[in-house]
């Protein structure tokens, strides 16, 4: 599958250029912004950990044998790729005893903070990510790029899923639809949620390559479900919310199907578009429902927050922006270069 099979049109014209991302680690630098107060007392060991060439289980297997504890003890906000220089949070259970877990401390892992608290780390707790990008061996025109981006702060990109969701080639999706056409879940419980994820994730992508087709992706219509960037809630789009000046300053977004059981709540032609994707997609949408998934709802629109750009050189492009939790940048560099092949194989970030 292409990534036009998986994703969908750009909504800003073809890209300025070309690049290359995550030559080294340090060209993708993620940091997870954390908005909570700990306690500094519980029975959760909190760590904020710097790691490269280590992806999120990777830690969890190190810090669960150097706690000694079960690796369902240990728990983590989001994510990140092994091919990258990110920092983010984990909690280990450890009630009633001191843990000493520095041995994990490596050139791949440093712990940055360690603190008590009393509740453990849920997925999608941090406020939001903070990125530095570096795009090396840049080919395009300078002009062109802060056009591009200048528009980027104004409108936002559309929140794909990357491609990197769905595994080499859409082989994920593959394998969804083959269980699918079966009725069947695959019993492994990581392979089980991987897949469910990835046909949620196919089937919104669709959704959301329809909108940008037809330009509304970024505008409130009658009959949407509307929601706030950080918000889980939604409400109908009547009339008087399509004037609502939150749209223009993107804190308000048209949101898209997360599929499961349960009615679309959408009305008219939107409810029209999500439904004529569902059936073009039957199988994965029944496979969904019969696996207790139920309907949610994801934004179309991704802000990107306080973005920032220069050139350290002449061929290197650097790039600083905030995400909502859940997005992805590799959906706002799409949006700005086509990205040029790493060691033969296409270059995918898992943020």
């Amino acid at each position: 599958m292409t990534e036009s099979d998986l994703l969908g049109p750009r909504a800003w014209g073809e890209p300025c250029g070309w690049a290359m991302l995550k030559a080294s680690a340090e060209d993708f630098q993620v940091d997870e912004l954390l908005d909570i107060p700990l306690s500094g007392t519980g029975e959760h060991l909190w760590l904020w950990i710097e790691k490269r060439q280590l992806n999120t289980e990777d830690v969890v297997r190190l810090l669960a044998r150097a706690a000694q504890v079960p690796f369902k003890n240990v728990s983590y906000a989001g994510l990140k790729d092994r091919q990258a220089l990110t920092s983010q949070w984990f909690s280990i259970h450890v009630p009633g005893r001191d843990v000493d877990v520095s041995g994990v401390e490596s050139e791949q892992l440093r712990i940055l903070q360690a603190t008590r608290h009393t509740r453990k780390i849920q997925r999608g707790t941090h406020k939001a990510n903070g990125f530095r990008i570096r795009l090396t061996q840049l080919s395009a025109n300078r002009d062109k790029i802060t056009e591009r981006l200048k528009h980027i702060q104004r409108s936002g990109v559309p929140n794909y899923f990357g491609v990197q969701r769905f595994g080499r080639n859409g082989a994920n999706v593959q394998h969804a639809v083959h269980c699918a056409e079966r009725q069947e879940l695959p019993t492994q419980r990581n392979v089980r949620s991987r897949l469910l994820s990835t046909a949620r994730s196919f089937i919104f992508n669709r959704i959301l390559a329809a909108r940008v087709a037809d330009g509304s992706w970024q505008q409130a219509k009658l009959g949407d479900l509307l929601t706030f960037t950080q918000s889980r809630s939604h409400f109908l789009a009547a009339a008087q919310e399509l004037l609502d000046p939150r749209l223009q300053e993107l804190d308000l977004h048209p949101s898209g199907a997360l599929w499961g059981r349960g009615e679309l709540a959408t009305q008219a032609q939107v409810l029209s578009l999500e439904q004529r994707v569902a059936d073009n997609h039957a199988a994965l949408c029944r496979w969904l429902e019969q696996a207790g998934l139920k309907q949610e709802r994801r934004i179309l629109r991704l802000p990107v927050a306080e973005l920032s750009w220069c050139y350290p050189d002449e061929n290197t492009l650097e790039l600083r922006f905030n995400l909502p939790v859940g997005c992805y940048a590799t959906a706002v560099i799409r949006e700005i270069v086509e990205l040029l092949p790493v060691n033969d194989v296409d270059v995918a970030c898992e943020f």
